[in-house]
């Protein structure tokens, strides 16, 4: 006969092994650190490469939501904080979403600033619907294509115009369009900025720095003489 004991671990066994076949998530990383897949897939939104720089670039600065002014006790630095104001997989009843969209004056980010374009709304909302994960993605950056409208162009739409927009020209500089663009890039600022060179003020501010392919865009499009093309 089997004893109580035995019958019970026996029963605590079975179910730990259904438990395992039955829910496999994705393995924890140490510090909140982003699961992070080999190659892009064209079908999903990545918090590292597309939300995060985009959020950090339009919301979270001095006085706003960096960590230190923390407006409306909202901080816009990292994932965990981020998550806070959204409900992953529905955009429609998340704060973020929800204020990014409003055409009133508590519209984020707030007047006189640009408002996020179409394109970068639809970007948020559909990482927020595909469950808010914060992954990332490898070998998204070629750096065989340096064209204005293919690569310098979304980089600084996506990493840089939060801040130095027409409405907003951080240090007086002005990235929003190519004629403002070409300006920075031909006097050396827009490179010596981006790649931390001496001399120039680190950018993307309180931000990570760009990867070296995106570098190397920057600086192949200025050294093709920095064409509208």
């Amino acid at each position: 006969m089997i004893s109580p004991i035995v019958r019970k671990l026996v029963f605590i066994s079975l179910l730990l092994s259904l438990g395992m076949t039955a829910c496999r998530h994705q393995p924890l990383l140490p510090n909140g650190g982003a699961t992070v897949s080999a190659n892009c897939s064209t079908d999903t939104v990545y918090f590292v490469n597309d939300v995060l720089p985009l959020l950090q670039s339009n919301c979270a600065m001095s006085g706003c939501h960096d960590n230190a002014t923390a407006a409306d006790g909202v901080r816009m630095t990292n994932y965990a904080n981020i998550l806070d104001e959204v409900k992953p997989g529905n955009a429609g009843d998340s704060k973020l979403y929800k204020v990014i969209i409003r055409t009133d004056n508590e519209r984020m980010p707030p007047p006189p600033r640009s408002a996020f374009t179409t394109a970068q709304k639809a970007l948020i909302q559909k990482w927020i619907n595909q469950g808010a994960r914060n992954n990332s993605c490898l070998n998204r950056c070629n750096a065989a294509v340096f064209t204005y409208a293919g690569a310098v162009r979304p980089l600084l739409d996506g990493k840089c115009v939060g801040c130095h927009s027409s409405a907003s020209p951080s240090g007086g500089v002005n990235l929003s369009d190519y004629t403002n663009t070409r300006t920075w890039a031909l006097n050396g600022r827009l490179y010596g900025s981006i790649a931390h060179q001496t001399g120039f003020s680190p950018m993307p501010k309180n931000a990570a720095k760009l990867s070296d392919c995106e570098i190397q865009q920057v600086q192949q499009w200025i050294q093709a003489g920095a064409l509208n093309n």
